[in-house]
């Protein structure tokens, strides 16, 4: 089983992108040191989600994980950053991020970084979930060998 080149560029970018929405979070003061009750927490939540996007990433490589492995992981990550931000359960809205920031430049930034990480984790979740739909068609409808 070959890596989807499309897909890893789309993991990447997620990775990318969420080091920039963790660096706002430091910013806005979620992390503080030494390490509290409440820094714990983020800094575990961060540390799973590398841990995921790593171990994913050499997996697939070796072929033991495929596209069924990003398409769970990001309906996860788009549970999480849903129940994160977007609920109505939030402690984090948007509101709050943008008016954290002392301008509103330092504000759009850090809402737009957001708003992107999780359009690329829907993107890369409807891609590999349609890798996975292919890769099961195909695997049913390959014909048996005598």
């Amino acid at each position: 089983m070959t890596v989807d080149g499309s897909l890893v560029r789309l993991i990447l970018v997620i990775a990318w992108l969420n080091g920039a929405h963790t660096l706002d979070h430091v910013v806005r003061g979620d992390f503080h040191w030494p390490l509290d009750g409440q820094s714990f927490g983020f800094v575990i939540i961060i540390g799973v989600i590398y841990l995921v996007i790593g171990m994913g990433l050499r997996l697939s490589r070796r072929g033991v994980v495929g596209p069924g492995f990003w398409t769970i992981a990001g309906c996860g990550g788009l549970a999480f950053g849903w129940l994160s931000h977007f609920s109505p359960f939030t402690d984090q809205p948007l509101h709050l991020i943008y008016g954290t920031y002392p301008n509103a430049t330092g504000g759009a930034l850090a809402v737009l970084c957001l708003l992107l990480l999780m359009a690329v984790v829907l993107a890369a979740t409807l891609y590999a979930g349609y890798l996975w739909s292919r890769q099961r068609h195909s695997t049913v409808l390959r014909p048996v060998s005598r």
